[in-house]
């Protein structure tokens, strides 16, 4: 606020007027000792990671475009996706069941489950993705006739990129479970995409060829150096918050709530990414590439859910801790609204700017314009109900949450199937927006059926009289 004082110091008699009401609420977030305030707080942090991420990622996406050409860029675009996915997978939901559980034993002084949880989770996301990546491994090297050549060696560059990504994401999820924002996103949202791209026009000024060879073997360097580096740095954390000592298992208890956040997150991630996929095994690599750039853009509208959802998990964990209803109901809400305005507002902002911002890839990427409106309708659906598939499975309803997303993940595969063969990028933008509306339908009832919640970000919300427990 300091600084914040001294520059009001500057302005016009008449701004600083105006700003006083905005400065106050400003100023409570930020000071304000309350767990609201504290959850505000780490939403603002999230949020100003994003758009730091976002301008960095935006930057490095139209760089690695106009060096490789739409083929070349659509091959790495394809490829970094299969590897983001594989990875989050291999977690196997630890990365968000840390977010459940370590307030929990924190809080009730369980030092000894803590340590053991932190253990569990990252051995278990590193083997698992050795041992996703040793079958890919094995595919590629017994039934190289099913891929085209261009596709082998990045591939092989993408399965060995796999364990470092999936340990990056337990890391993640442990740091934000403490409350740890800014060691929790910057290394994956900050450091990796910037790394990714110093090391690829070093690699190209140096000699190296501009195609997606070199923007893989680049992505592999940074990601194996951002992820020991948080490795190293959470660890001393860690020792500080929970101590040395034994450890306790609880596997009965987090496997509970684990298989299903696996579940949960891996038809999550699949959801998200369907359609790049499915883009990629119907239409060649320049179309993906098309596709990808669009989405960057628009993408930017969900970095606003992504901040919120970093923020509520561990104050959903608390009031549900305490069964108030009330609060959770209102606290919700907040959330939803969050989500919704601003996202709102920047959408709309990318829509005006967004065939200038396609021309900044390169002449050809305008083509795909006419996509933003369409994943934007459907983001926006998605903004109406904020964090509601978080608050769902920490309520307990995790099987709920898999049978919902298990539907929608059907209905997107299905639909990008039958549309893109017809109507090519305009047809997985169309699939991508209904599914994303079926979502937000699907999670609304959920939550009003089994919390009474009413859960819409255009209305106050208040438990009704039917609640239900969690």
């Amino acid at each position: 606020m300091a600084i914040i004082d001294t520059a009001e110091r500057f302005l016009p008699q008449r701004l600083r007027t105006r700003l006083t009401p905005w400065r106050a609420r400003l100023a409570g977030t930020l000071e304000n000792d309350g767990e609201t305030a504290r959850a505000q707080g780490q939403a603002l942090t999230a949020f100003a990671i994003r758009i730091v991420s976002a301008a960095i990622a935006f930057v490095s996406q139209i760089i690695l475009a106009r060096l490789m050409g739409e083929f070349e860029y659509g091959i790495f675009a394809f490829v970094w996706v299969l590897v983001i996915l594989g990875g989050s997978l291999s977690c196997l939901g630890f990365q968000s069941s840390v977010i459940r559980f370590l307030p929990h034993h924190e809080a009730l002084g369980d030092l000894a489950a803590a340590r053991g949880l932190n253990v569990t989770a990252r051995l278990s996301a590193l083997i698992s993705a050795t041992v996703l990546a040793a079958i890919g491994f094995l595919v590629l090297e017994l039934f190289p006739h099913l891929f085209e050549t261009y596709w082998l060696v990045p591939l092989f560059l993408a399965l060995a990129t796999l364990p470092m990504i999936a340990l990056g994401d337990v890391l993640d999820g442990t740091a934000r479970a403490n409350g740890w924002t800014m060691t929790a996103l910057s290394p994956t949202f900050l450091a990796r995409p910037t790394l990714i791209l110093v090391f690829m026009v070093a690699a190209v000024w140096m000699g190296a060829p501009d195609t997606a060879v070199t923007a893989m073997q680049s992505a592999l360097a940074a990601t194996y150096l951002t992820t020991l580096v948080q490795y190293v740095r959470l660890r001393r954390r860690l020792r500080h918050t929970y101590g040395q000592g034994k450890l306790r298992l609880e596997p009965a208890e987090w496997l509970a709530y684990t298989l299903p956040i696996f579940l949960i997150d891996g038809i999550g991630f699949l959801l998200t990414n369907a359609d790049v996929v499915v883009v990629g095994l119907y239409l060649p690599p320049d179309q993906v590439g098309i596709y990808f750039a669009a989405t960057k853009i628009i993408v930017l509208v969900q970095f606003v859910a992504f901040a919120v959802k970093a923020a509520a998990g561990p104050r959903f964990s608390i009031l549900l801790a305490t069964d108030d209803r009330a609060a959770l109901a209102d606290f919700a809400g907040q959330a939803a609204r969050w989500s919704f305005w601003p996202a709102l507002v920047i959408g709309l902002t990318l829509l005006l700017l967004g065939r200038q911002l396609l021309a900044l890839f390169g002449e050809a990427f305008t083509e795909g314009y006419w996509l933003l409106p369409i994943l934007f309708a459907g983001i926006l659906a998605k903004a109406l109900i904020g964090p509601g598939e978080v608050l769902l499975s920490m309520a307990g309803h995790q099987k709920l949450c898999v049978l919902v997303y298990g539907v929608v993940l059907v209905a997107s595969i299905l639909l990008n199937i039958i549309l893109i063969p017809r109507y090519g990028l305009t047809g997985a933008a169309i699939a991508t927006a209904i599914a994303m509306m079926i979502e937000t339908l699907l999670l609304h009832l959920a939550l009003r059926r089994t919390l009474g919640i009413v859960l819409f970000a255009l209305v106050r919300h208040h438990p009704s009289a039917h609640s239900k427990a969690a």
